[in-house]
């Protein structure tokens, strides 16, 4: 995943602590300037003296940036680079290839290229504006996730278990939460608990996502245990219409409850896939329905739709693999 990286040259106190503000990884600025901008936060810096800049305008700058990467060295290609001479500098495999970009869509354009992107997307001044949207576009995928209706075919009551509240930094919408499931090819949209009654004040920053074993999708295409989950992680916050945004999870919270297993089907073209989820037996806890409206796991019939994601089972230390797997 391509890190997003601010560069002030001249170097502009007011647009770094801006930068940084929006959420940049990193910071490039002229080697006067290190100490001074190395001071205002923990983000790493880098020196523009390092770094080869390249403006990609013939082949012999595509040939010195090459040069430059083989070298093991860092190449920053300056506005206006071309597609096909970015693929073939990332085919070179050493040194770091950092692209400089004017809008959130080549940003996008940059951290996709090959399948794989550039080290470090770079933003400048100009376009401050764009940087907390690029930073959300790099961390969680600009183009969301598939959600689709299943229904739910048993809600069975199952004793007690140890369940996970993640209380994130962030206030959730309506109609938003994390994927969680006992399966990584079939999570299910577990609602943040936004919703008040007269018993119960709403915690926007939490969702009850499941039981301890549960898979829960994090930026990048990852997975974790909800057991595993810290203060400073990240998570995938996935809207209802399936926009996602990355959150960092202030605490995590354990617990023993008596729990429910709820399972759900899909019907489609494809054929028919099938899902559990361990979740609290309590009335703040809510799955989300299709047009984003919340349901209370109390309340939930056979018969309902929820909000699922299907995807291929198949992890290692929470990342995709591609093997022959089947989780019940």
């Amino acid at each position: 995943m391509a890190s997003l990286l601010f560069m002030s040259d001249p170097f502009d106190k007011g647009d770094v602590t801006q930068a940084l503000e929006a959420g940049a990884e990193g910071l490039l600025v002229p080697a006067v300037a290190v100490d001074e901008a190395a001071s205002l936060s923990r983000t790493p810096v880098e020196s523009l003296d390092g770094v080869e800049r390249v403006a990609l305008q013939s082949k012999a700058d595509e040939e010195r940036a090459a040069e430059a990467l083989a070298a093991g060295g860092t190449v920053l290609l300056e506005r206006g680079w071309e597609i096909i001479p970015v693929e073939n500098l990332l085919a070179v495999g050493e040194g770091t290839l950092y692209a400089a970009c004017e809008s959130a869509e080549r940003a996008r354009l940059a951290a996709e290229v090959l399948e794989r992107g550039v080290d470090g997307v770079v933003l400048e001044g100009n376009v401050l504006d764009d940087l907390r949207a690029v930073r959300e576009m790099l961390h969680a995928g600009a183009l969301g996730v598939e959600l689709l209706p299943a229904r739910v075919t048993a809600i069975k009551p199952s004793g007690m278990g140890h369940r996970v509240c993640v209380d994130t930094l962030s206030r959730l919408d309506r109609g938003a939460g994390l994927l969680t499931g006992n399966s990584s090819g079939f999570t299910f949209l577990v609602h943040g608990e936004t919703e008040s009654n007269p018993y119960v004040a709403s915690r926007p920053f939490r969702v009850n996502a499941g039981a301890v074993h549960a898979y829960v999708s994090l930026p990048g295409d990852r997975t974790k245990y909800l057991e595993e989950l810290g203060a400073g992680d990240e998570v995938l916050v996935v809207g209802h219409d399936g926009a996602t945004r990355p959150a960092v999870v202030g605490r995590s919270k354990v617990e023993q409850r008596p729990m429910l297993l709820i399972e759900a089907e899909v019907l489609s073209d494809s054929g028919r896939a099938q899902g559990t989820v361990f979740l609290q037996n309590a009335e703040t806890i809510r799955l989300v329905r299709p047009g984003g409206e919340p349901v209370s796991v109390v309340s939930l019939k056979p018969g309902d739709e929820v909000l699922v994601r299907v995807d291929q089972a198949g992890r290692h230390f929470g990342r995709r693999v591609a093997e022959d797997i089947e989780e019940k």
